[in-house]
């Protein structure tokens, strides 16, 4: 899995500036609005020579800035930038010509997955299994109908006929993964199987839980050029 390592200086100083406690409030405090400096020590119970030194933290990162009142010239009021905000929060880390989730039927957690990715992302996306069954649990296509998920097929595929190494490997359960070759791009979300149980209720459980996974890698994954998979 290619994931890029560089890290820019102003997302760590961001993260840096942010790790006191202090500093958090103060941030926080200003989300809702603008503020004095007498006004954030004493919402923040924070001395004055403690406060000019957290706010000089803050404004060196970019997060903040002064500005004179417009009523009274002497009075200064501090506001958060909250653009600068944007650099704290994770950015693409993967590219992928094309997921693939894998678990061992193909018959429920693969095929949900492939279809929450469908509504998520433009990145092409398939599923397979490593031991593929004879079709999709019924149950599985109940609970994508419940959603509004688009299933991508009724049947099955076997991951030796769907994989290609220019696939970002999504292995949705242990059983896969540990069968996949590892020199693949892999992932791995250890994901319960719903078929032993069986009832409405795990697959709703299953799903909520694929739906946090998916929203959080289309999150982190762009396109990237490739061949079309054969």
């Amino acid at each position: 899995m290619d994931i890029d390592r560089n890290v820019s200086p102003e997302r760590v100083a961001l993260h840096q500036a942010l790790a006191d406690p202090a500093r958090l409030a103060i941030v926080d405090a200003l989300a809702v609005g603008d503020l004095a400096p007498g006004e954030l020590g004493r919402h923040l119970d924070l001395p004055s020579n403690l406060l000019a030194h957290h706010l000089r933290v803050l404004a060196q990162v970019g997060l903040i800035a002064r500005g004179r009142s417009h009523a009274d010239r002497r009075r200064v009021y501090i506001r958060l930038i909250p653009s600068a905000l944007e650099a704290v929060h994770q950015h693409r880390v993967l590219t992928a010509s094309r997921v693939v989730f894998v678990c061992t039927g193909n018959a429920a957690r693969s095929p949900l997955a492939a279809a929450l990715w469908t509504s998520r992302s433009a990145v092409p996306v398939t599923s397979a299994g490593t031991r593929p069954g004879p079709g999709l649990n019924p149950r599985a296509i109940s609970a994508a109908r419940r959603h509004g998920l688009s299933l991508e097929r009724q049947g099955t595929a076997d991951v030796r006929d769907v994989i290609t190494p220019h696939d970002l490997v999504v292995a949705v359960c242990d059983n896969a993964y540990e069968k996949l070759d590892p020199g693949l791009r892999r992932v791995h979300w250890s994901v319960p199987d719903p078929g032993p149980v069986d009832t409405d209720e795990i697959f709703e459980d299953v799903l909520a839980l694929l739906t946090e996974r998916v929203d959080r890698l289309a999150a982190l994954t762009a396109a990237e050029p490739g061949p079309a998979p054969s």
